[in-house]
């Protein structure tokens, strides 16, 4: 029996890239910096490909793949086949906490298979590494990104090389080093980190996720949003919140909203985009406020650590994105983060992570303002499990000490707390 060869179609090729300031065209390749002036590159999409409708697309496998032809590939995936459609989930109670007409929760704090939305750009990425013939890939991070790249080298055979800073959460570096990957915990911020990765993928040519193969990876972000207007019904909401640390998923969230519209697939308008922050690093919800153009680095001191981006690289991007969508950015305290968990945790059944305490609390504090009304259909963007987090928020648990195994006893701690 003789092989099967496959046409040319099903070959898997990254696309062609462009330049989003100067508007020079590159090859396909492992760049993300336009060695002309310097500014981002950009996919660009064949405007004459074929499109998927609403069924074709609802008959399709459930996961981000479903939304191929809006990915930066030709051919079909060979990687990480089973990332996103993670599922949109009514909060009625959180709505009434909240003040608006009606909440969905984005919950990709189930996310397979590394429980956070970072498995969405990962699987974007190890696709394009495949596609150039990259035999290492890495990442620079905060903590998701870490467990996400670790999680699918391992699952896909790849050699991994996972940098982050040496003072993450420790359920977070578990996540990670369960994997087997090249863990290197480096002295220093994320800034710091993501400095050295910039070195590595020029050095080594190995495929930094988030550097050199960022212009593929950034794309997976906008499934999120491809599955929110599907799992709608088609239909796009009035408001996303969504938690902000190099600005990407915002960023991305409008691209993808754009996409849609522009397909004909969904009814509506691009929905407002609020963008969160903790306020110990707020460097977006800063130029989101001041209105101009120039991005101020801070150095970040919060729990909210998978958000402590001081330099953000899309920071710019979020920030107009937010404004042309007529949204808004907030910041909240690190105790406001942890009241976010709590209240997200006892109106859903959800608990989330330091992320999502930031998104929760934003969320309330716009509704508290007047950015979010009581006529809303509000998204919150949930992006990481809880149980990465647990540090942030024991000391704020009630954990009662342990009785003897007698019914008077417990006949006491009713007595002591009728309902």
């Amino acid at each position: 029996m003789s092989a099967t060869v496959a046409r040319p179609s099903q070959v898997l090729a990254a696309v062609s890239l462009q330049c989003a300031s100067c508007g020079r065209p590159h090859d396909p390749a492992p760049a993300h910096v336009c060695p002309s002036c310097l500014g981002p590159l950009e996919p660009v999409y064949d405007p004459d490909r074929t499109l998927p409708d609403r069924s074709e697309i609802a008959a399709r496998p459930r996961s981000l793949w479903r939304y191929r032809e809006w990915l930066p590939f030709t051919g079909r995936p060979v990687r990480c086949l089973n990332a996103g459609w993670t599922p949109l989930i009514e909060a009625p109670r959180l709505a009434d906490a909240l003040g608006v007409s009606r909440c969905v929760v984005k919950h990709d704090a189930g996310s397979f298979p590394s429980l956070s939305f970072k498995d969405r750009v990962v699987a974007s990425a190890l696709n394009a590494a495949y596609a150039f013939g990259l035999p290492v890939v890495g990442c620079a991070s905060t903590g998701n990104l870490a467990n996400a790249v670790a999680a699918a080298a391992a699952r896909e055979g790849v050699e991994a090389w996972i940098f982050i800073p040496h003072d993450l959460e420790p359920a977070k570096v578990a996540a990670s080093a369960i994997f087997n990957p090249r863990l290197v915990r480096v002295r220093g911020t994320y800034d710091d980190v993501n400095r050295l990765c910039a070195q590595v993928a020029d050095r080594f040519g190995w495929g930094i996720v988030n550097v050199n193969l960022r212009a593929y990876y950034g794309e997976g972000s906008k499934t999120a949003a491809f599955e929110i207007a599907e799992q709608l019904g088609w239909r796009l909401p009035d408001a996303v919140v969504a938690p902000m640390a190099g600005g990407s998923l915002v960023t991305k969230l409008s691209k993808g909203f754009g996409e849609f519209l522009d397909a004909g697939l969904v009814d509506g308008v691009t929905p407002r985009l609020y963008g969160a922050q903790a306020e110990g690093c707020a460097p977006i919800v800063r130029l989101v406020e001041r209105g101009d153009d120039t991005l101020v680095p801070v150095k970040p001191a919060t729990i909210a650590k998978s958000l402590a981006i001081g330099n953000p690289a899309d920071g710019r991007s979020a920030a107009s994105v937010i404004r042309s969508s007529g949204g808004w950015a907030a910041a909240v305290s690190d105790a406001e983060i942890v009241e976010g968990i709590r209240l997200l945790a006892e109106t859903t059944g959800i608990f989330g992570e330091t992320a999502a305490g930031v998104t929760v609390a934003v969320a309330k504090s716009l509704a508290q303002s007047g950015h979010l009304t009581a006529d809303d259909e509000v998204v919150l963007c949930i992006t990481g499990n809880g149980l990465k987090t647990t540090d942030a928020i024991v000391d704020s648990l009630n954990v009662p000490e342990p009785i003897a195994p007698r019914l008077s006893e417990v006949a006491s701690l009713i007595q002591q707390n009728p309902s």
